[in-house]
């Protein structure tokens, strides 16, 4: 079945295009970027991932091969290419991905002399966006042209940060560019939220990343907490999200629960 062939849900007025970003790596964006939508997919959501980051990491996790794609979000972003044709199913009910490859590692580059090139991702979205309640971009981690672009083309963001030792180190770099995209580029922009992922209770340190973050972010900060699992780091290697390779397990439990914080603050 198609994308054009899932109607959205009635309840929902207004389409979230939400940009998942931290220019630190190894936080859980993409896999927040699969198991969120899948997520939401399950309450009735209609989701489009835009996999915006060249490891594709998302693109795998819900188990499209790269091999075998014709086009990518890299030709709709530099070659015009028509993004509804590359709109792939996965195998969650009402979640849709644009999928990225290696090539998108070339378009940071490529853009530097392209026209408009801050508003391409924008451009491609904007024409789409209202068929979906939910548009995430998975971003990469950095904060080159390709995350100004979903800076651009998101009304929100949502920062995972990892229960760690330097949590919130470079958060403040991140704000400082989402408000320089805010004052000349996207007037809108706003923090939907911020999501502490890969948290073991067990841990001293952990808890008291919890209270920093929570302490930093106030009301910013999901009161939904995302636990360290096995279940979690394995499911993409299955090309499944975690609701379903493992749906009792408490990482798949903890999305689930994201998503009904979500959609209230939707």
């Amino acid at each position: 079945m198609g994308y054009q062939d899932v109607p959205r849900s009635k309840a929902q007025k207004e389409t979230r295009v939400i940009a998942i970003i931290n220019q630190k790596g190894g936080v859980g964006k993409s896999t927040t970027a699969v198991n969120l939508a899948a997520a939401l997919g399950e309450y009735n959501k209609k989701v489009l991932v835009v996999d915006f980051d060249p490891q594709g990491n998302t693109t795998s996790g819900f188990g499209i091969e790269k091999e075998e794609l014709e086009s990518d979000i890299y030709d709709a972003l530099l070659h015009d290419a028509d993004v509804k044709e590359m709109i792939c199913d996965t195998p969650c009910k009402r979640v849709f991905v644009v999928p990225a490859t290696i090539q998108l590692a070339g378009a940071e580059i490529e853009l530097v002399s392209a026209m408009a090139r801050e508003t391409r991702l924008k451009d491609i979205v904007e024409p789409i966006k209202d068929e979906f309640d939910f548009v995430f971009i998975d971003c990469p981690p950095s904060l080159g042209l390709l995350t100004i672009n979903a800076l651009t083309a998101a009304d929100s963001v949502l920062i995972p940060i990892q229960c760690e030792y330097y949590a919130l180190e470079g958060v403040t770099k991140l704000l400082e560019s989402m408000r320089l995209v805010k004052g000349r580029l996207n007037k809108g922009l706003e923090t939907f939220g911020i999501l502490m992922t890969m948290y073991d209770s067990r841990t001293t340190l952990s808890n008291q990343v919890v209270q920093e973050v929570q302490g930093y972010f106030g009301k910013d900060a999901f009161k939904t907490i995302i636990p360290r699992s096995v279940k979690v780091s394995e499911a993409p290697s299955f090309g499944l999200p975690v609701t379903k390779y493992a749906p009792n397990n408490k990482g798949a439990r903890a999305y689930m629960q994201l998503a009904r914080e979500v959609i209230r603050r939707a």
